[in-house]
């Protein structure tokens, strides 16, 4: 079951302003991942359901997380329907994310007290999502939705809105301040934060200096708002 409580992780993602996003179908890989991500400051961790049974992966972090990193607040992305985030609850998953908006999906994190974070493009789909108790709503594909303008047009009517964009975001100081000045609540960053090349060479360092550095960044921007 989740070891963080939905307030908890919540405000665990407000409050440090940024999400990781990988994926890894070797599970050494994908701890050493989360623990660089954890030791830069960022506890809160998207492992995405993208390849063959990354149910078995996923299942590890979370005995490991148990066992080892209690602090770790560790969630599933990529869920496109409930049986699939029941699986991912029932292995421990603290949050749900998801590309679409399923209300199917947003019933069963809702009735476990799991958030979930299902991908909105258009201001009906936020405010659906909203209706089944969705608290952060993901804006996906973020650039191709139409970027911080997307966000501040739909902050301006709907000012209660949380937003969390993935994909677009770029872990540099021009991009964060677009997107947080927008009115974002967090940000998810995959690849651009933790790169293929930095994986492959096991470069975990880099990987922990680039996340301190970017909650850095957001310190800064959100201190100037």
């Amino acid at each position: 079951m989740a070891q963080h409580s939905r307030l908890e992780t919540l405000t665990a993602m407000k409050t440090i302003g940024l999400v990781p996003v990988y994926y890894s179908p070797d599970f050494e890989t994908a701890k050493n991942i989360a623990v660089a991500c954890v030791d830069g400051g960022a506890k809160v961790i998207e492992f995405t359901n993208r390849g063959d049974r990354a149910i078995d992966v996923f299942t590890q972090l979370a005995k490991f997380r148990d066992a080892q990193r209690s602090e770790m607040i560790l969630g599933v992305g990529s869920i496109c329907d409930a049986p699939t985030a029941a699986m991912y609850i029932n292995a421990g998953a603290d949050f749900v994310v998801g590309p679409v908006l399923d209300e199917e999906t947003a019933k069963l994190c809702n009735s476990r007290k799991i958030p979930y974070s299902p991908g909105c493009g258009t201001v009906t789909e936020i405010h659906n999502a909203h209706c089944l108790g969705v608290d952060i709503c993901k804006i996906f594909p973020g650039a191709q939705v139409g970027g911080p303008e997307f966000v501040k047009a739909v902050k301006g009517p709907m000012p209660w809105t949380e937003l969390m964009p993935t994909g677009g975001v770029i872990p540099a100081k021009e991009s964060l301040t677009e997107w947080f000045t927008a009115g974002i609540a967090c940000a998810g960053i995959g690849s651009k934060l933790i790169s293929k090349e930095l994986v492959a060479a096991k470069d975990y360092a880099r990987i922990t200096e680039k996340i301190a550095q970017v909650i850095e960044m957001i310190k800064d921007v959100r201190k100037k708002l």
